[in-house]
C-alpha cells in the first residue's frame, strides 16, 4: 500500500497488523496505544455502570482515596490519585461543590488544605464502589482467572507499584 506524504513523497504503508520490525512502528502492538485504548473501554464500562452517579473516572478515584485515608491534604491527594495539582484543583471544586467533599485549611500549615468525604459522598462512594467492580469485571471477562492476576501484576510492575 502507498500513501503521499508532504511534498507528495511516497510513502509505504504496512498492512494493518503487520508486525513492528526496526524500520516501523506498528500503533497496533505498541503497548502505549493498547493500553490507552483498554483504559477508554474501561471508562466507557465504568459511565455505563455508573450511569446516574455523575462521577468520572479521577473523582471516583480521589473519593477512594480520601475515604481510605480519612482526611487528607490535597496535594497528598493528588499524588495518591496520580493526578497533577491542576486535574486536583478541578476534581475537588466539583466534589466540593456537589457536596461530596469538604476541604478546610489546615490549623497548622495554612497554605495546605486538608480534605474529607461527606455523609453524601460516602453514599455516592457506596454505590461507585460497585459500578467499579461491574466494570472491573465486565473489562476482564475475556480474562481466565490467571490472566487476569499475570495482568493485573504487569500493569502495577509497569506503573512502578509491583517488583
Amino acid at each position: 500500500m502507498r500513501d503521499e506524504g508532504p511534498a507528495g513523497a511516497v510513502l509505504a504503508r504496512a498492512p494493518r497488523g503487520a508486525a513492528c520490525d526496526e524500520a516501523g512502528y506498528a500503533l497496533d502492538s505498541s503497548a502505549g496505544h493498547l493500553l490507552r485504548r483498554a483504559h477508554q473501554r474501561y471508562q466507557a464500562v465504568f459511565q455505563e455502570c455508573a450511569a446516574g452517579l455523575g462521577l468520572t473516572g479521577p473523582q471516583f478515584a480521589a473519593l477512594l482515596r480520601i475515604a481510605e485515608r480519612g482526611r487528607v491534604t490535597q496535594n497528598l491527594l493528588g499524588r495518591l490519585a496520580a493526578m497533577d495539582s491542576a486535574t486536583v484543583q478541578g476534581v475537588v471544586r466539583r466534589l466540593e461543590a456537589r457536596g461530596l467533599v469538604h476541604g478546610a485549611r489546615d490549623p497548622l500549615d495554612r497554605r495546605a488544605r486538608v480534605l474529607t468525604i461527606t455523609a453524601r459522598g460516602a453514599q455516592v462512594l457506596r454505590a461507585a464502589e460497585e459500578a467499579g467492580r461491574r466494570a472491573n469485571e465486565a473489562l476482564l471477562a475475556p480474562l481466565s482467572p490467571a490472566d487476569r492476576r499475570q495482568l493485573l501484576a504487569l500493569l502495577q510492575r509497569l506503573a512502578g507499584e509491583g517488583g
